[in-house]
């Protein structure tokens, strides 16, 4: 079917669900774009390949889903790098995804504080992060500049994180919805676990630039009883962001709800339009060629001070891959080299 009016195909949401997925979407009549992501095989090779407390992969998984959400908005090839530092339990999260479609991530985190949060119950986001920033890089290649964002982490979780960084560095009215969860299924072998992740982003996009009007943000010293500046929200933008508030966790992990019917659900009274999905991998960029050029560029001195037992080993934190060299394969490589 067509709509006469637009041109544009009308058909059916899709009934199969697929997952690792990405799916843009439009809904013109609010002004509103947005992604929604659906995460399978590809989050749950990314947190079963390590043996991450539970708390810890649920975090990792929820930075994996935002970091696909944002780097797959990148219209060129490079990399979106999301990474946390901050002084909580979990220390580190590094998610790399390189565009269109490679995803590998890893975290860093204190066993100690990590098994005291579990056992006091404290395994909120929020407290397991702590205070510190969450930085986002766009790498466009080697003779190209790095655009970096900064958006201060302040004992609350990375949705809100988010919200921040659209409002502040971009200044367009965004609402995220992050999701982990464990699946449970039976089998030959008994009950077998597999994570599953998914997501939604929606942002407000007028073309009117007195509707795309923000409020001043806080300037922080202002003299007290300053009344600040505020702007009525746009009724299109309290629509949409309410329409998000109202999806379940599970929508957004349900093996059976495919994200075209997700969209369809949300925006079908306006009407909704969808756009080609985009496949979404978990592969490491790690290689034996790769690592043997990392140490080649150490000086000696160093490479001496890493031989343990005859041999160099590295391990890919991302994806648990060693690498072993003998000291003697790199040394004869870099003396061909000069």
């Amino acid at each position: 079917m067509t709509d006469l009016h637009r041109g544009i195909p009308v058909r059916e949401p899709a009934q199969t669900a697929l997952d690792d997925t990405i799916l843009p979407f439009e809904v013109k009549a609010l002004d509103l774009r947005g992604r929604i992501v659906r995460l399978g095989p590809a989050v749950d090779a990314i947190l079963s390949g390590h043996d991450y407390p539970l708390p810890v992969a649920k975090l990792l998984g929820e930075a994996i889903v935002l970091a696909v959400m944002l780097g797959s908005a990148l219209k060129f090839n490079g990399r979106f790098i999301l990474q946390t530092q901050s002084d909580g339990p979990v220390r580190m999260l590094v998610v790399d995804f390189t565009s269109p479609d490679k995803v590998r991530a890893c975290a860093s985190f204190d066993a100690e504080r990590v098994s005291a949060a579990m056992a006091a119950g404290q395994t909120e986001p929020g407290r397991l992060l702590g205070k510190g920033h969450l930085a986002m890089t766009i790498d466009q290649g080697p003779d190209m500049s790095r655009y970096q964002g900064l958006v201060p982490l302040e004992g609350k979780d990375l949705e809100h994180a988010a919200h921040e960084y659209f409002l502040r560095s971009e200044q367009i009215p965004t609402r995220v919805r992050l999701v982990v969860a464990e699946e449970f299924r039976g089998g030959e072998n008994g009950a077998r676990r597999r994570w599953r992740a998914g997501g939604i982003l929606l942002q407000f996009l007028p073309k009117s630039a007195e509707r795309a009007r923000a409020a001043d943000l806080d300037p922080g010293d202002a003299p007290p009883g300053t009344e600040t500046h505020s702007l009525p929200e746009d009724e299109a933008w309290v629509e949409g962001r309410s329409l998000v508030a109202t999806v379940g966790d599970i929508e957004l992990i349900d093996p059976a709800l495919s994200s075209e019917r997700l969209a369809y659900r949300l925006f079908h009274e306006r009407g909704v339009r969808v756009f080609r999905s985009t496949p979404v991998q978990a592969r490491c960029s790690c290689s034996r060629q790769s690592v043997e050029t990392m140490l080649r560029s150490f000086p000696q001195e160093d490479r001496d001070d890493m031989i343990e037992n005859g041999k160099i080993t590295v391990k890919c934190e991302f994806c648990s891959s060693t690498y072993v060299f003998a000291p003697d394969e790199i040394a004869t490589t870099d003396a061909a080299l000069s």
